[in-house]
């Protein structure tokens, strides 16, 4: 654990503010859920939540059949990093922090091809792979993350790459706790 050498009180009805340095840094936005832990030291961690995070298993399970069916790297995302991916990106992009740009297409709400007069948007800002085709996971009303094929080559969507993220997405939808 990292020092921040930030102090806050606790007020009277028991809260205290996460500092914007800090809030901006770990992307904690209003309203996001956090995880609250203890330990026997006396120590208190918030964690941020990821109600996709609950898919563990299932994801992984589910970004291999997308893989192999497409012929194309995976992943499934939540609102900050990658938290399943196959394919030749798998080690380069799981368990990274997305994007602005990913993030910004999961907040649009819509579907994004690569039709090539769209931008390259990669998954994370630290590898070489383009997003193809991103589909948003929305779940009682909320972006909760998406489900996105990947190459490392320029490779224009096309609707069976469409159909199946918007397919696994709407599944996953389902399955998210919040």
């Amino acid at each position: 654990m990292k020092a921040t050498g930030i102090v806050r009180r606790i007020d009277d009805l028991g809260r205290v503010v996460i500092p914007k340095e800090i809030r901006r840094t770990m992307r904690i936005r209003e309203g996001d859920p956090l995880e609250i832990y203890t330990d026997r030291d006396g120590e208190v961690i918030f964690k941020k939540y990821s109600p996709m995070g609950e898919l563990g298993t299932f994801a992984d399970e589910l970004v291999e059949a997308l893989s192999r069916t497409s012929g194309l790297s995976c992943v499934i995302c939540d609102r900050d990093a990658v938290i399943a991916a196959a394919g030749g990106a798998k080690k380069d992009v799981y368990e990274k922090s997305i994007s602005d740009d990913l993030e910004s297409i999961m907040q649009t709400r819509k579907a994004y091809e690569y039709t090539g007069d769209t931008q390259n948007i990669h998954v994370s800002n630290q590898d070489n792979y383009t997003v193809v085709v991103a589909t948003p996971i929305i779940s009682e009303g909320d972006v909760t993350g998406c489900v996105a094929f990947l190459s490392d080559k320029e490779v224009k969507a096309t609707e069976v790459e469409s159909k199946l993220t918007q397919t696994a997405a709407g599944f996953l939808s389902k399955h998210v706790t919040m």
